[in-house]
């Protein structure tokens, strides 16, 4: 989103009060990083990543994480500070999220992980970590034969065309006996309340979304992708979470030879769509109460 539009979009938001967290989920290739800067330039604060792919050091260009010249404009936490092969989850990003809402400094926590904001504003189930022999298990089965382990209850509040949510609920089952939709009601207090922030669903007209996302892996391969999935290829994983960002799979299979460039961009940009689909489903079902703002280009 060039910075004018992010201006007008500015002018479009709710009322922000001073030191009031800001909360901006919208689809990947929106523009609401630059929404988050043009906040933090004209109100103060300090931008928070909310988006599970933007938290590995080895990816900036694939997973569009600010430019260094983004960083220098405004304080940002939570950004390529995990390494490739460390755990990360929820869990971990809301215990990091916590003691930045009580910095001073007023929060703008920005992605595309729409778990994450309902685990900061709906609160997050103290569910056990999984036990490694389980997740190997998991990591072997099918998506049918996951979901035929998991109860009606939890699958009706799940996607259940992503692998990652269906496991999840599996191994959590098969781990504590419990199902994840128990744990989720005997899930306690959120660590914000939604009416003590200003909570934004950022997004923009379909057509123009899907233009930008039809033309933005070009511009990836233009600013360094290939080469920086290229200099993590000795150490790929498809096991690893870091290895599964949109774009990974794809150029590895074009750098072992197994697919031309013009098809990894294509399933790259297809599964690009796909995601963006997925998580306006998400901010529909679950953020039905937030500002919404549409903007077009």
């Amino acid at each position: 989103m060039h910075e004018d539009s992010a201006t007008r979009i500015c002018d479009m938001l709710p009322s922000i009060p001073d030191g009031k967290p800001v909360l901006i989920a919208g689809p990947t290739a929106s523009g609401k990083s630059a929404l988050a800067l043009q906040i933090a330039e004209r109100h103060g604060g300090v931008i928070v990543n909310a988006d599970a792919s933007q938290v590995y050091d080895c990816w900036r260009v694939i997973s569009a994480r600010p430019s260094l010249e983004e960083e220098a404009q405004a304080p940002h936490k939570l950004y390529g500070h995990i390494t490739y092969d460390q755990t990360y989850s929820t869990g971990h990003w809301l215990r990091e999220v916590t003691p930045l809402l009580q910095s001073g400094q007023r929060p703008i926590i920005v992605g595309g992980t729409g778990l994450y904001f309902t685990a900061l504003t709906e609160g997050m189930a103290d569910i056990p970590a999984t036990p490694a022999e389980v997740r190997s298990e998991a990591d072997s089965l099918s998506l049918d034969v996951l979901l035929q382990g998991v109860d009606r209850k939890t699958l009706d509040g799940i996607d259940v065309q992503n692998r990652a949510r269906v496991q999840r609920a599996w191994e959590v089952q098969k781990a504590t006996g419990k199902s994840l939709r128990d744990w989720q009601m005997d899930t306690p207090p959120p660590i914000l309340q939604l009416s003590d922030a200003v909570p934004i669903v950022f997004d923009t007209d379909k057509d123009w979304l899907l233009d930008r996302i039809n033309r933005r892996f070009d511009l990836m391969l233009q600013t360094g992708a290939l080469e920086e999935v290229e200099a993590m290829r000795g150490l790929y994983d498809p096991a690893l979470p870091s290895f599964k960002a949109i774009g990974v799979p794809e150029l590895i299979a074009y750098l072992d030879g197994q697919v031309s460039l013009d098809h990894a961009r294509e399933k790259a940009t297809i599964a690009t769509r796909q995601f963006a689909k997925r998580q306006r489903t998400w901010f529909r079902a679950r953020m039905k109460s937030w500002n919404w703002i549409v903007a077009s280009a």
